[in-house]
């Protein structure tokens, strides 16, 4: 499938720093605080980039995370796909752990060593829609409705499945059907119960919001009785605060503007920082501990990936490392480069009242970027439109890697 970049690459690669007024944790169990994402780093693992064996290289990896001062680990779609590259939102089953990432003992394993030293774990979760690869699908596709799937999918007049901007390869699930609500329910709830994992980022969220906006607080009681104090991180902008009032922890620091960075071009002028970096934290309609702010530090070159294909320098002046929310990206075009030893880059994510962030080792920024949805056109009119933007242009899924946010660099532990 071919793909275009999408968003910045500071969102699930790296360093999530939510800043608040509480001292990092040095380690020990998972504290009961279910405010926890007032002060935490959250650190986002794309498990190929740190092995050949990703579960088991990222639990052999936990020391060295829980050193940097890591709180939470927020891991890429887990989920089998059919678009197999490194991240991938094409989901063709909710209930299983991708064969290429590990078993779901591995997975156990990982989770249940990261409790042991206090870092909690984060699935990244894509309930908005399904690949057009996915087993209901193609089953709706090939007997019409006479299909026990037909009515899972959201539909137009003319009975063709909905997706929004060119992700054709990912139709819409339709949310006023209560048995999709139920099997997404219960998909959430299953990864939580069996593996105890401590909370989502949640795929798309303004997506569902849109066509089924209680879901979002049906899912949030579901899960509680399951396990409380699950933590749900919405992509969709925290201006709307419709997410924190229905279940969700935080949400991003998006402008109104589908997918703009509040913090865009908070450093373009040097005279004007000031106003600018005040107006993008101010936030009325939101509490600031529930607003997920992205920042990205320094830029290395990336190096050519396995079997071929080219690195672009990316460089973020001095002066900018500290705030800039969307710098530029790297970008790799082919699949299958060797992990380097540590991320070249550091991002890091604000929410609560703004600080400096907490440094630990050499300012590093792993970016994580995302491929384009193929298609073109969205056969929905309701679905959300934005301006363009040199950084954030709007076309994603599949995501495809541009660099990983690889392990950290080690911190005396042998190889």
């Amino acid at each position: 499938m071919q793909s275009r970049t999408l968003r910045s690459l500071a969102r699930l690669a790296t360093a999530l720093a939510l800043v608040g007024s509480c001292p990092l944790r040095a380690g020990g169990d998972v504290s009961k605080d279910p405010e926890w994402y007032r002060s935490a780093v959250v650190y986002g693992v794309i498990p190929p980039r740190f092995g050949p064996e990703p579960l088991k290289a990222v639990t052999a990896r936990l020391d060295a995370l829980r050193d940097l001062g890591v709180d939470a680990l927020w891991l890429a779609p887990i989920n089998p796909t059919d678009d197999p590259g490194d991240v991938s939102y094409a989901i063709t089953d909710y209930f299983a752990v991708r064969a290429d990432f590990g078993t779901p003992e591995d997975l156990r394993t990982l989770v249940r060593e990261a409790h042991a030293r206090g870092i909690r774990v984060l699935l990244d979760f894509v309930p908005n829609h399904t690949s057009i690869g996915h087993p209901h699908h193609r089953d709706a596709e090939a007997r019409g409705r006479a299909s026990r799937y037909w009515r899972w999918y959201d539909r137009d007049a003319r009975g063709n499945v909905t997706h929004y901007f060119d992700w054709k390869h990912l139709p819409n699930l339709d949310y006023r059907n209560v048995t999709v609500r139920e099997m997404m329910k219960d998909a959430f709830a299953y990864w939580v119960r069996e593996y105890d994992v401590d909370g989502f980022r949640v795929d798309a969220a303004w997506g569902i919001r849109q066509r089924a906006p209680h879901f979002w607080t049906e899912l949030q009681h579901h899960l509680a009785r399951v396990k409380p104090g699950i933590f749900l991180l919405a992509e969709a902008s925290a201006r709307d605060p419709f997410y924190v009032r229905n279940g969700f922890g935080a949400a991003y620091d998006w402008t109104g503007e589908l997918g703009k960075w509040a913090w865009e071009k908070v450093f373009d002028d040097p005279s004007r920082i000031g106003r600018a970096l005040d107006a993008a934290l101010s936030l009325h309609a939101t509490p600031m501990h529930r607003v997920a702010r992205f920042l990205n530090a320094a830029a290395r070159r990336v190096p050519p990936r396995r079997g071929g294909g080219s690195a672009r320098r990316v460089r973020v002046p001095p002066r900018r490392r500290s705030g800039r929310a969307c710098p530029r990206r790297a970008e790799l075009r082919k699949r299958g480069a060797a992990p380097p030893r540590g991320p070249p880059w550091r991002t890091i994510a604000v929410v609560g009242r703004h600080r400096a962030a907490r440094r630990h080792g050499p300012a590093r920024r792993s970016p994580h970027a995302r491929g384009g949805r193929r298609g073109e056109g969205s056969a929905r009119p309701r679905a959300p439109t934005r301006g363009q933007s040199r950084r954030l242009p709007v076309s994603r899924r599949r995501r495809t890697m541009t660099r990983s946010p690889g392990p950290p660099a080690r911190t005396g532990a042998p190889d």
